[in-house]
């Protein structure tokens, strides 16, 4: 799932993320362009998880987990 770089954007070089896994408290970013890895929290991007968190949860528990590199924003 790609993040709206209105949300977030890379920490290393300003480039857009993209969600590459999840947990129950962090969300794993990839920077599209340096390729720098990290967790954030599930709030990081100021949404209340409902954005991104949330929706890939769902998706996890009620069926057809593709992973959120599927999920386009």
């Amino acid at each position: 799932m790609n993040v709206d770089p209105n949300d977030g954007v890379c920490r290393t070089c300003g480039g857009p993320l993209q969600i590459i896994d999840f947990d129950d408290v962090t969300l794993t970013v990839a920077c599209i362009e340096c390729s720098d890895i990290y967790d954030v929290e599930t709030d990081a991007f100021g949404d209340g998880c409902m954005t991104y968190h949330f929706p890939l949860m769902a998706e996890r528990l009620f069926g057809g987990d593709d992973g959120p590199e599927s999920h386009s924003a």
